[in-house]
């Protein structure tokens, strides 16, 4: 870690591929502000403007929050300090066949590229599923380590990271990668901490589990013997099904979030997230590190 303190004004950050805004919401609650956000799906930007806009309304007044980053020219985008991205996980995920570059959707990598390129932020913090870090017998992942440490000249650190190492009772593994345009910082993530809460917690009863399955995505009502179950829980003796209500508590977001949604698009929207508690964890742990303020 530096010796030397970062400034104590309000840092600037953007949030790409913003989905439901997890991010958002753990840098809010360290007092960032969020500058310039962009996401396509038309469900999840319904959620994220009805959750953030009382939070974040200069955002929304002067039409930073976009549709589409690629109409978007590089230049236009609003100075920041930290990047922030959940680039589409799908080419790399298992229900997506690791297709990997095969899939289009990969190309929207290369957005975030051209947006540091341009902008060259202290830092940026993006994050993903974990099998990115071994798609293509790692070939995937040596591509964009490359890429960012040779043609932008960023350090790199990464880690895989559960939701319940930061105290939510749900495994749901996250590959976290933070990288700074300071070579000197030697950044540490945080280290875990005990939960704070258990799945009896998060249904109000006597659950036979601990720690909860990882939100799925698919909304799939799975028999509790089921060895693909990801959704169905035996509570105080009776077998319950996950509702938008637990998956929220499961993924750390506020009791006042809310979904403007149909009930299976929230569930869409929460299987896709990332717990709140984790990025918040890694983002104080950022600011610790960081001896780069824009402008100074």
């Amino acid at each position: 870690m530096t010796g030397k303190k970062y400034s104590k004004k309000k840092i600037k950050f953007i949030d790409l591929f913003a989905w439901i805004g997890w991010f958002h919401l753990a840098f809010h609650n360290l007092g960032w502000k969020c500058v310039f956000a962009s996401e396509w799906d038309e469900a999840a930007r319904k959620t994220y403007e009805h959750n953030l806009k009382k939070i974040s309304q200069d955002l929304f007044d002067k039409g930073n929050f976009v549709w589409d980053i690629t109409k978007i020219n590089e230049k236009e985008v609003p100075d920041f300090d930290i990047l922030c991205a959940w680039f589409p996980c799908q080419p790399f995920s298992q229900a997506w066949f690791k297709k990997g570059f095969s899939e289009t959707r990969w190309t929207l990598f290369f957005d975030i590229i051209r947006i540091l390129k341009e902008k060259k932020p202290g830092a940026f913090f993006l994050e993903n599923v974990r099998h990115l870090l071994k798609h293509d017998e790692w070939r995937t992942f040596a591509i964009i380590k490359r890429t960012i440490e040779e043609e932008l000249g960023y350090s790199f650190f990464y880690k895989i990271v559960k939701a319940s190492d930061f105290w939510l009772p749900q495994h749901r593994p996250r590959l976290f990668m933070v990288w700074f345009l300071d070579k000197t910082i030697d950044f540490k993530f945080p280290e875990p901490i005990e939960l704070k809460s258990t799945m009896s917690d998060i249904w109000g009863g006597d659950c036979n589990k601990k720690i909860g399955f990882t939100l799925r995505v698919g909304w799939k009502w799975s028999k509790i013997d089921d060895r693909r179950n990801w959704d169905s829980y035996l509570v105080n003796g009776e077998i319950k099904r996950l509702s938008s209500k637990e998956g929220k508590k499961m993924q750390g977001l506020p009791e006042d979030f809310s979904f403007p949604v149909s009930e299976s698009q929230a569930m869409k929207q929460l299987g896709n997230s990332v717990a709140v508690p984790a990025i918040q964890a890694i983002a104080e742990s950022i600011i610790k590190h960081i001896n780069y303020v824009k402008g100074k």
